[in-house]
């Protein structure tokens, strides 16, 4: 009995040390992960931050290209008044000022033309006016982007100053495209590895996303949970840039960011169930092992009765011979028949049982009726319900006898040769179940299962292998159940065994 009070205490001892260690490794954990996620999160905000800086930046730069087109729209006209200055000067009037404003132009791409589209004068083109003398077909469309200046020099006599971009500003153009294209190209593939939807004013159209699964992003009920999630983080980012309209960047926290949360629990879940697998494995290969002492014992002690009791079997015959007295020689042989029946339990130990139909009340009667000539007579057995009573199970009659046994010699124990041991047995449709109760000293509610372990006794002399004995006769042969169905401390215990009909 000690050594399962210290096996119990030291069960308990090693599980408080484990929930230490375990509370331990969580807190510091925690503390990593915790730390790592704050470091990610700055990172988050820090990309968020320079996308918004850049957004900015691309929009002053396509302010400052409105004003450079506007600047060069006034240059455009300053031109053109200049050379209607040219054309209504006086002969005496000094027009080198307005020339030098013409010759000045060396940017802006202008051409001059008649109020019939005959070429006049051009300025900064890539071809030579004299072999273009109208401005027709794809030139005029190259250089009627913008409205023409129209000029009046003379009454009902116009001509009309077409003019594009300066090579400078289409350069420029160019280089404000590819910085608004290469936006959204950095904010889809970002170094944070954050998930990122770019939509339209609507907050609903997807324009473009990054670090998303392409099948899910397919999927417009995913679409728009993803959507939600996102501005439930964070405030999308509106970016207004030019040529794109209204635009807003969705994002979330990145994949690791989102990991750390869970990555103490996925942890420690992982390491629970490598416990769990450590622990089967070890109780398995322990129990493969009992199991293979208790056949190796069962059958060496059923060996060694096997020669004494051959030798029993003669004498007893011998005995008969010499005229020995008849309810004497009938004594011995019960004994010897009995001794045989031990030995055949111990040989069916560790051996495939082979289970038939009995009447388990017969059996029963039949068992502590052995009991009963060998027990005090202070000692009552009541059995229910009476013999007449059929109620079937399959069964290895030897071995299920050896149960019935140990259970009655425990009750005759716990009342101490003094009471009633009653054993009913009852069926439903699918079981059979035998409970033997006694109104002895009771056992412990504590102790209920330990109570099946091999070496655990309340007896002084005893081996405490009785119940172990039992339980594994019902459960591994005969796969039903025994257990303690009840017990009070000075009233009584009830053991109950269950059978599969």
């Amino acid at each position: 009995m000690d050594i399962y009070l210290r096996k119990k205490r030291w069960k308990w001892i090693l599980f408080i040390v484990a929930i230490l260690i375990i509370s331990a490794s969580w807190y510091y954990t925690n503390i990593l992960a915790e730390y790592t996620r704050q470091e990610e999160r700055k990172n988050v905000e820090i990309w968020a931050d320079a996308i918004q800086h850049k957004a900015e930046l691309v929009n002053f730069t396509n302010v400052l290209f409105e004003q450079i087109k506007n600047e060069e729209r006034k240059r455009v006209a300053f031109l053109a008044e200049a050379q209607k200055r040219i054309n209504t000067a006086r002969p005496d009037e000094d027009v080198n000022f307005y020339l030098d404003i013409i010759t000045q132009n060396t940017t802006i791409p202008v051409i001059q033309t008649d109020d019939r589209n005959n070429v006049v004068s051009v300025r900064n083109v890539s071809f030579n006016m004299d072999t273009v003398k109208h401005l027709l077909g794809d030139l005029r469309e190259e250089f009627t982007y913008y409205p023409p200046v129209v000029v009046n020099y003379l009454p009902h006599k116009y001509y009309y100053l077409y003019y594009k971009d300066s090579n400078i500003f289409s350069e420029l153009k160019k280089a404000l495209d590819n910085l608004i294209s290469s936006f959204f190209s950095e904010v889809v593939l970002n170094s944070a590895s954050v998930p990122v939807i770019i939509t339209d004013s609507t907050k609903r159209n997807v324009i473009a996303y990054g670090n998303l699964p392409d099948s899910k992003m397919e999927d417009s009920t995913f679409v728009f949970r993803t959507l939600e999630t996102m501005e439930l983080q964070n405030r999308p980012i509106e970016v207004n840039l030019a040529g794109t309209g209204l635009r807003y960047i969705f994002y979330k926290d990145s994949f690791l960011l989102t990991q750390l949360k869970y990555y103490p629990f996925i942890m420690f879940a992982i390491f629970g169930i490598f416990l769990f697998i450590a622990y089967l494995l070890f109780s398995t290969a322990r129990k493969s092992e009992q199991n293979q002492v208790w056949v190796g014992m069962a059958k060496e002690t059923a060996h060694q009765l096997g020669t004494p009791l051959s030798s029993m079997v003669g004498w007893v015959e011998l005995l008969k011979l010499k005229g020995l007295d008849d309810d004497t020689v009938r004594e011995i042989e019960k004994d010897v028949l009995r001794l045989e029946t031990i030995t055949d339990r111990f040989s069916k130990i560790g051996a495939a049982a082979r289970l038939e139909p009995f009447n388990i009340v017969q059996v029963v009667y039949d068992t502590v009726s052995y009991i009963k000539s060998r027990t005090s007579s202070k000692v009552q057995f009541d059995i229910t319900p009476d013999l007449s009573t059929n109620i079937s199970a399959p069964i290895n009659l030897h071995l299920f006898e050896w149960v019935i046994e140990n259970l009655c010699k425990n009750a005759v124990d716990a009342i101490e040769g003094n009471g009633t041991i009653h054993i009913e047995v009852t069926q439903d449709e699918k079981h059979v179940m035998i409970d033997i109760s006694d109104s002895g000293k009771g056992i412990q509610k504590s102790r209920f299962k330990t109570i099946f372990h091999p070496g655990y006794t309340s007896k002084i002399r005893g081996w405490g292998l009785g119940l172990t004995l039992s339980k594994r006769i019902i459960d591994n042969y005969h796969r039903g159940k025994i257990f303690v169905k009840s017990s009070a401390i000075g009233k009584g215990t009830t053991f109950r065994v269950v059978l599969k009909k």
